[in-house]
């Protein structure tokens, strides 16, 4: 199997980048092409054999991923698998490449790999980096229903049947979005711990945007994919789970500002998805719900 990795930047940590590369570079097996892509900024100096493509524009984070899919032919086609890391990231060992080749080759419904998130000082798994509702354990791979946008591996054979990234999204839950589109045409995703990519422990409310496009992106999420019994049902609970956690008064006001916003713009074309996807998901431990 020919692997490619695409890796998105802003041109603000090329020495992280270097990094990443290098880890990269080390991999068993068969060389990894690589494409870094500088979202909206030009690309830090890069070692011979990387290639690159600048943006004059910010895409946002699935618009960034979908050009690099594109630099390896439509869809992604002229590799068999995509790696997409996160650029201040770092693969923490040098068979992961050959790891996925042997999942892909062995499993033929997988379509997509979470790895797992490790602090590169303590090792510790944030919470929230295990794609399930039962994370207390994040050394136990399972089957899972989404994937982490900044550490995983797809099947270029998702991407060619079910499109890529949603582009409007900018910034939060397209990882999902596509995760939901890849199980209803058949496709299955694992989480593995055996997978790692190291990377600094922060929060994602240090985004300016943060609270806004999580509301937003969760409106578009439902609305593009669930079924419309469901619709109302899943946002009402998300909302019931952010009031729960106590935000401060602007971080409610920007939530609430996204979650408007969600029901008021266009979120691109509506593809329900089918029941006994819906029975899939809940089988997999996470109901489309919640």
């Amino acid at each position: 199997m020919k692997v490619g990795a695409v890796i998105i930047t802003m041109g603000n940590r090329p020495d992280e980048l270097r990094a990443l590369l290098d880890s990269v570079a080390k991999q068993d097996g068969d060389p990894v092409e690589v494409v870094v892509v500088g979202n909206g900024s030009p690309v830090p100096e890069v070692p011979a054999g990387v290639r690159t493509v600048e943006l004059p524009e910010n895409l946002g984070i699935p618009g960034g991923r979908n050009v690099g899919i594109e630099a390896f032919g439509p869809g992604g086609t002229d590799v068999d698998v995509l790696l997409f890391l996160d650029d201040d990231g770092l693969l923490a060992r040098n068979d992961t490449a050959e790891l996925c080749r042997e999942a892909f080759e062995a499993d033929p419904e997988l379509g997509i790999i979470s790895f797992r998130i490790a602090d590169p000082d303590t090792g510790v798994t944030q919470r929230r980096h295990v794609p399930r509702l039962r994370a207390s354990d994040p050394m136990r791979s399972s089957r899972v229903t989404t994937f982490l946008g900044g550490a995983n591996a797809v099947r270029t054979k998702v991407f060619a049947e079910i499109g890529g990234l949603p582009d409007e999204f900018f910034y939060a839950h397209e990882e999902t979005d596509l995760a939901w589109r890849a199980l209803d045409a058949g496709w299955m995703i694992d989480y593995r711990s055996d997978m790692v990519l190291y990377h600094p422990t922060t929060a994602p409310s240090r985004h300016a945007v943060y609270h806004r496009m999580v509301a937003r992106n969760r409106v578009w999420l439902a609305r593009r994919n669930l079924p419309a019994l469901l619709v109302p049902v899943y946002l009402g609970v998300w909302m019931l789970l952010t009031l729960l956690r106590r935000p401060s008064r602007p971080a409610l006001k920007a939530w609430f500002g996204g979650f408007r916003e969600g029901w008021r713009s266009a979120c691109g074309p509506r593809r329900p998805m089918k029941w006994r996807t819906v029975w899939r998901l809940t089988r997999l431990g996470r109901p489309p719900v919640i």
